[in-house]
């Protein structure tokens, strides 16, 4: 936050008016960028004001969280312990650095404090990153380039590579493919994530994870018993620690036609 303060023409924190700030604290509203005084509160993005307000939260607030849950997902996790898979060091430009922002959103001397002790079932505890910091900076960074705000615009193409995928995708969706068209997905979206992980438990047959492989809808995967422990983890940092953060229950799915359950059955009579 201090670095978007820094940005403003003036820096000073604004002052929030008494009739604001009770809304603040009653209303399911996530927060931007403005509020600049409220410091280490859980926020939204997009963050800009004119953006459509959404439940999605802010970068910092996500790697806060991943202290303590792991990088894993909800369907990986069913997979892989979450012991090995926490971030060891994250590496921020030195013009990006704020040392008391930093402390605030992350370490066991800011908001995290409640949880810093914590360790819970399934291998899960609070382990913080390293923060180290670089004076590279990425050649088209606004900071490189040599360009006023207005003339700089974010990209919407990204690339996935690995062994067996090359993807380039724009907004999100496969290059040649429409917004609409199902088969615009990347490999690593949350869907082809979850159809590939309950392949995998079809082939292992392991009868501990045989009932995650019946549920029809992402959100009631999430709510399978077998992810307690992940749950457990999550309410507690969210309720202790990331106070604000509201649960995005609107955003659920399933997988197409029937196509993974056909797989499923074949899979496991092989078995």
């Amino acid at each position: 936050m201090e670095l978007t303060m820094n940005a403003q023409d003036d820096a000073t924190p604004w002052s929030v008016a008494t009739e604001d700030a009770s809304i603040q604290e009653s209303s399911e509203v996530l927060e931007g960028r403005g509020y600049f005084s409220q410091l280490g509160i859980v926020r939204r993005k997009p963050s800009r004001p004119d953006s459509p307000r959404t439940l999605s939260k802010s970068c910092s607030d996500k790697l806060a969280l991943k202290q303590c849950i792991s990088l894993l997902s909800s369907p990986t996790s069913l997979l892989i312990s979450p012991e090995n898979a926490y971030i060891d060091t994250l590496i921020l430009p030195s013009s990006q650095y704020h040392q008391t922002a930093c402390t605030r959103a992350f370490s066991a001397e800011g908001r995290m404090k409640p949880v810093a002790s914590s360790m819970w079932p399934g291998s899960y505890t609070f382990r913080p990153f390293k923060i180290r910091i670089t004076n590279k900076e990425f050649p088209f960074s606004r900071r490189s380039m040599d360009l006023s705000r207005a003339e700089l615009k974010g990209s919407n193409i990204s690339c996935v590579s690995a062994p067996r995928i090359q993807e380039i995708l724009i907004n999100g969706v496969l290059q040649g493919r429409k917004q609409v068209d199902p088969r615009g997905a990347s490999a690593v979206c949350r869907k082809n994530m979850w159809k590939a992980v309950m392949e995998v438990i079809a082939l292992l047959g392991a009868p501990a994870l045989q009932r995650v492989l019946s549920h029809p809808k992402y959100a009631a995967l999430k709510e399978d018993d077998t992810l307690d422990d992940r749950s457990r983890v999550k309410y507690a940092v969210i309720n202790q620690a990331l106070k604000g953060w509201i649960r995005n229950d609107g955003d659920d799915f399933e997988l197409d036609g029937g196509r993974l359950s056909a797989f499923v059955v074949a899979a496991y009579d092989d078995l």
